[in-house]
Formats: C-alpha cells, sequence, structure tokens
C-alpha cells in the first residue's frame, strides 16, 4: 500500500529537467538530493527522470573465463554506474542503475550498452538474451519483501 501527499511525485523519483539532446538546451539544476528545474517554457511540460533498475543477460559461444572478466572488468571502468557482473565462459549478467524518463528510454539505453561497447572493452561477441527494467520503488519493494536477487553486493565482476 502506497501512502504519500496527494498530488507528490511517487518516492523515488526527482523533479529534473532532461537536457535536450536536438537543441542542446540545459534545463536542470541539482542541488544535493532535492532536484529543482526552471520553469518550461510557456506551452512546453518537463519531463521528470527516474532511476531504474537495470539487469541486462547476455550469452553465446564460449570465451576463456579470463578474457571474459578483463571485458567485464573493462566496461565496468568506462562506466562506472555499473553495479555489480556476474559471468562464466558462455553469459554473463550486468546489473545496474540507470536515470530515464521512463521504461521505454531505460530498456532503450540498456539495449544498446552490450553492442556499443563491445569493441572498445573487448567483450565477447554474445547476443543480449533478456532484460529486466523496474522502477525504484519497485525494486525496493521486493527486496523488502524477500523476492528478487538482494541488492548487488559486492560490487565488481565476479564469477557465477
Amino acid at each position: 500500500m502506497r501512502r504519500g501527499r496527494p498530488g507528490a511525485l511517487p518516492r523515488g523519483t526527482a523533479e529534473r529537467t532532461l537536457t535536450s539532446v536536438e537543441t542542446g538546451e540545459v534545463g536542470d539544476r541539482s542541488d544535493g538530493d532535492e532536484r529543482t528545474a526552471r520553469p518550461a517554457p510557456e506551452g512546453e511540460r518537463r519531463e521528470a527522470s527516474r532511476l531504474w533498475h537495470i539487469t541486462l543477460s547476455v550469452s553465446g559461444a564460449e570465451a576463456p573465463l579470463k578474457e571474459v572478466r578483463r571485458g567485464l572488468e573493462q566496461l565496468a571502468h568506462d562506466h562506472p554506474f555499473l553495479l555489480t557482473s556476474r559471468y562464466a565462459n558462455d553469459h554473463a549478467e550486468i546489473r545496474y542503475w540507470e536515470e530515464a524518463r521512463d521504461l521505454h528510454d531505460a530498456a532503450a539505453v540498456a539495449l544498446r550498452l552490450w553492442g556499443e561497447h563491445r569493441s572498445t572493452a573487448k567483450l565477447p561477441p554474445w547476443e543480449i538474451v533478456g532484460l529486466e527494467v523496474i522502477d525504484r520503488e519497485t525494486y525496493h519493494q521486493r527486496i523488502a519483501e524477500g523476492y528478487g536477487l538482494p541488492p548487488a553486493s559486492p560490487v565488481g565482476v565476479h564469477p557465477f
């Protein structure tokens, strides 16, 4: 059961304006934990971004464990937002938080992660076989109820 102030944003969300890629206009200002945005121009609606917990699963032909680990460590180094990666010689799972306007945007970014960084991080040529995107509130609710994976701990790259 959700409780809160009527009209308040859901817990785990913050009012934040996203930067427009097309115009290059920046409209956000972060003040610590509480994020505020300048008012939108008349007739324009500002979207609030939210945090989404991503679990990306990949698999394919066997690869040497040392190479898989090194590739995932490089990906984590290039993108410190990654919480944890688990791997075997033919599959891996990456868990992290993504900030996006909605589930569609978060999923789109997650689906590009492996392919866009395959060559720079020297990741195996595996395909994405699973994707879970859940909002912050659902993630914390699952943990509180004893469902799902516990919070990523320890952070880093680890074998299954």
